[in-house]
């Protein structure tokens, strides 16, 4: 009895070991594959920093400095860093939304916190914009707005200004309109699993686009939802699944899609639509920065890309008052134009760092937490 209590005790030890060691390979497994996903946004946070400074230096090259201090980079279409952005939406969404999809509820939750990611930056750039228009009249190119306008900027809707043209209050908030019309359904379609889900906003965004193509719409709302830009979403949705069905891609080929990436956003016909011609090469670029591990990188490089992803967006909605910041210095003590240029960068920046730390990521930590 002894020698059998002996070789249970034993037998069972041995099992509760396998199991405490299947346990520790399990939980390091998963923090492996933590870490992987990690690197993989690392390099998106890269792209997405990448894209809001390329949409910067095309502000700043229509400047009045900066066209004559940095004609030299005049060449490529850096506006491009807006469809790079619109790709690394839809990726970005999928990824986030992991463990949404198919969750009774989980739309209504989604769409609380992507509002209070992006609205509250958006209104308060709006109105510093009217604050600007009403102390510095005549120096800001855009007509008086009245109420439905407005209302209709804040609320993310296309509405024509009084000239005809499709284009919120504050300017840069066209990309936000595209960005609210895919959450929307987005969020409709949540109640899916992931693969449905995506299956499901490709073929209602893609529905709009031929719609739109087939039957030319009067409205200027539904026009401007059926630009083909709205596909961007999709490609980046697709590298998005790629990614969860853990497709890894050697580095050169990596780089290889990289290269080629840049070369199609440089060298795609200019008469072709916006979301056609810059989309190939935004998608390629995404996935050579999301279908892999990040390399090694030094740690302030890897702090710096991860600081300036989080501060795109900030970077994208407020660099234009750090540019006419500059042109009211330049006017004033007459600085060199190419001074004048990377200081309009620098300011551009440092503005977004600091807006992004010290007052959009708390008050967005704030709004997510009560909703």
């Amino acid at each position: 009895m002894r020698s059998a209590s002996y070789m249970g005790g034993h037998a069972s030890s041995n099992h509760l070991l396998r199991l405490r060691q299947k346990k520790l390979k399990g939980k390091a497994g998963r923090e492996r594959q933590g870490a992987a996903a990690l690197n993989r946004i690392l390099l998106v946070q890269g792209l997405r920093a990448a894209a809001a400074l390329a949409v910067v230096l095309h502000h700043v090259l229509h400047e009045a400095y900066g066209s004559s201090g940095l004609a030299w980079l005049a060449g490529p279409p850096w506006d491009a860093g807006v469809d790079v952005f619109f790709v690394i939406s839809g990726f970005v969404m999928v990824h986030a939304s992991a463990r949404m999809f198919g969750v009774p509820g989980a739309w209504a939750v989604f769409l609380r916190r992507r509002l209070a990611r992006i609205a509250p930056l958006y209104w308060a750039a709006t109105l510093a914009f009217l604050l600007a228009m009403l102390l510095l009249p005549g120096k800001v190119n855009t007509p008086a707005p009245d109420m439905a306008w407005l209302l209709a900027s804040l609320a993310f809707l296309p509405w024509a200004r009084p000239d005809g043209v499709v284009v919120p209050v504050y300017s840069l908030g066209w990309t936000l309109n595209y960005e609210m019309f895919f959450y929307a359904a987005f969020a409709l379609a949540l109640p899916l699993r992931r693969g449905r889900a995506v299956a499901a906003v490709a073929g209602a965004l893609g529905g709009v686009v031929l719609a739109g193509w087939l039957w030319p719409p009067r409205s200027s709302a539904l026009a401007f939802w059926a630009d083909p830009i709205i596909l961007q979403f999709v490609a980046g949705m697709g590298v998005a699944l790629l990614a969860a069905r853990q497709l890894r891609l050697p580095g050169a080929m990596r780089w290889v899609l990289a290269g080629l990436g840049l070369l199609l956003l440089l060298a795609l016909p200019a008469e072709w639509a916006r979301g056609l011609r810059f989309a190939p090469g935004a998608t390629l670029l995404l996935m050579a920065a999301a279908l892999g591990p990040t390399p090694a990188l030094p740690g302030p490089v890897a702090l710096w890309l991860g600081r300036l992803g989080d501060a795109s967006y900030a970077l994208y909605l407020l660099h234009p008052f750090a540019l006419r910041g500059v042109a009211v210095l330049v006017a004033a003590w007459g600085l060199p134009a190419g001074l004048a240029s990377a200081l309009a960068l620098v300011l551009a920046v440092a503005l977004a760092l600091a807006c992004h730390a010290w007052c959009e990521a708390p008050l967005t930590r704030a709004l997510q937490r009560k909703g």
